[in-house]
């Protein structure tokens, strides 16, 4: 476990609000299970990975440096996030003395695991989705821009990560991962506007935006009515509304409704923020052995003839009348409509031509393996095309009028691309998981100490440890059902300092507005940083 010791904002506040028990010692046995762990994680890793290449050609030796070193930066990206922003989730536990620290961040950790092990993979996508679609297209393209783009984002999230983190400051990762898209995005545009490239997909970044900035002001507002509640109707157990008494736990009542909402919110932030990180080890592993990754491989035969049905009579809906064109024209007429939204006669008609290729190249080969390596990059990327464009003609309601029976044939088939594109290896999720909860074991105490002493005047009570967490842990989940990345830092902190205000306990000034700098200038720094990383990198690649 790291040292308390914390550069921002040291002076500040008075011995009464000092916490021993976020200073318990770490058990002697943490550090053996720990790196058990990790070497455990890398022979699986390892296993796993010589098991799907065994049915590929084999890799280069610059090839497989590469795999292992894209892996090893986004695993290690992960790992920063655990303890960067899964210490909010063990504060209110810690200062509330519900948990003992050693207790709180190897519970959190295991809680993350097991989050990222049931996540649904929409926030994985949705976070891809932001990127420009010649990026996306381009990553199994071996012309070394898709690497570029992923070690840029990457490096560029784990820095500022990591700056904060020395500091003590809970800035979000959230926000870090995706100012870091922001900025390869941009660049990618400038670079390449007179060769036909687009910039971010903006409106994939308000929808993402709205998230990020909306949460934390419901976390703020939230926790404080509902510690208002919380104080009206347990206003005789008073208690309950004062700082703990050294290491005394909480009521029987609070402390399991505190550790149940730790719970929550680690499970959350496993589910939600696991994810980005799979997403991107995806794009790693499609870049590098598309042949085994760009599809997923484990759908059933019936599942292949299904789809090719399905294609046939999509094509039909969307354009009765639809005649053959070349998939270059297609591919062509569709990736212009998604860069500039702008519908022309020809995109249904190239849609309904690409809906039924596709179906037909399925049927042709008739198992996802007997697929070429030359064919396997240019199927998904028109199943991406055809899954994106519906999306656009779909919202914007540019699709033809159908009958219900049609739109349930053309539901049925946007469904059925997801099952081939939308997959994630369990050896990932596990990668991932483990990632992220050992990350979550190690590095916390900063963070923790700032959300615990820093933010309010006074120390943090039983009341409002439970009325923020369990904000936080209600926000993020939605979040997650809904497939929106959302910030586990931005909510726990605003529900903490929403807590402070109903209580008039009081808000340090000093921290709140060095909190609030750090995001702010969150997104235009990991923009800059990872915008310039990527020119850098596509020179090296």
């Amino acid at each position: 476990m790291n040292s308390n010791q914390n550069p921002v904002d040291s002076a500040h506040q008075s011995t009464e609000m000092k916490s021993t028990n976020v200073h318990v010692p770490t058990p002697k046995f943490f550090l053996p299970v720990f790196l058990t762990l990790i070497f455990s994680t890398l022979i699986y890793i390892g296993i796993q990975l010589s098991s799907d290449l065994a049915h590929v050609p084999a890799l280069s030796l610059y090839s497989l440096v590469l795999l292992g070193t894209a892996l090893f930066i986004a695993l290690g990206f992960e790992f920063v996030n655990g303890f960067h922003d899964t210490a909010n989730a063990v504060a209110t536990v810690i200062y509330t003395n519900a948990l003992s620290a050693p207790v709180a961040v190897m519970w959190a950790g295991f809680c993350n695991f097991i989050g990222v092990m049931v996540a649904s993979g929409a926030v994985a996508y949705g976070i891809i989705a932001l990127l420009p679609v010649e990026l996306i297209m381009g990553v199994g393209s071996g012309d070394g821009s898709g690497f570029a783009m992923v070690f840029a984002m990457l490096i560029a999230a784990i820095l500022w990560n990591l700056g904060t983190w020395f500091l003590g400051i809970p800035a979000s990762s959230s926000h870090t991962l995706i100012g870091s898209i922001l900025g390869v995005g941009i660049m990618n545009y400038i670079l390449h506007s007179d060769l036909g490239a687009s910039g971010v997909d903006l409106e994939q970044v308000i929808k993402v935006g709205k998230a990020l900035l909306f949460s934390p002001l419901i976390g703020f507002a939230f926790a404080a009515v509902l510690f208002l509640l919380v104080k009206k109707i347990f206003k005789k157990q008073l208690e309950l509304f004062k700082p703990p008494e050294g290491n005394k736990p909480p009521p029987p009542l609070i402390r399991a409704i505190l550790i149940f909402t730790c719970t929550g919110v680690s499970f959350a932030h496993g589910s939600n923020d696991g994810q980005k990180g799979m997403g991107l080890i995806m794009l790693i592993l499609i870049g590098i052995v598309p042949l085994a990754y760009s599809l997923n491989k484990n759908l059933d035969q019936q599942h292949l003839q299904t789809f090719e049905s399905l294609s046939a009579q999509t094509a039909t809906i969307i354009y009765p009348k639809h005649e053959e064109m070349p998939d270059p024209q297609a591919r062509d007429i569709i990736t212009k409509y998604i860069q500039t939204k702008d519908i022309t006669p020809e995109v249904v008609p190239a849609l309904a031509s690409l809906t039924q290729h596709v179906g037909d190249k399925i049927g042709h080969y008739g198992d996802l393996k007997n697929i070429p390596e030359h064919e396997v990059s240019n199927l998904r990327n028109d199943m991406y095309l055809s899954v994106t464009a519906f999306k656009r003609l779909d919202k914007a309601e540019q699709l033809p009028a159908m009958s219900k029976d049609d739109v349930k044939v053309v539901k049925e088939y946007r469904n059925s691309l997801d099952s081939f594109l939308q997959y994630i290896p369990t050896w990932v999720k596990v990668a991932t998981a483990l990632a992220l909860g050992l990350g979550t074991m190690v590095g916390w105490k900063r963070i923790v100490v700032t959300v615990g002493e820093r933010i309010g005047k006074q120390h943090m009570t039983y009341g409002q440890g439970m009325s923020a967490e369990l904000v936080a842990m209600s926000t993020i989940a939605a979040a997650d059902g809904f497939g929106m990345p959302v910030s586990t830092t931005h909510v726990l902190n605003s529900a903490v300092a929403g807590t402070m205000v109903a209580n008039k306990s009081g808000l340090n000034l000093q921290m709140v507005k060095t909190i609030l700098s750090a995001w702010i200038f969150t997104l235009p720094a990991t923009i800059c940083l990872s915008g310039v990383l990527y020119w850098l990198l596509l020179k090296v690649f």
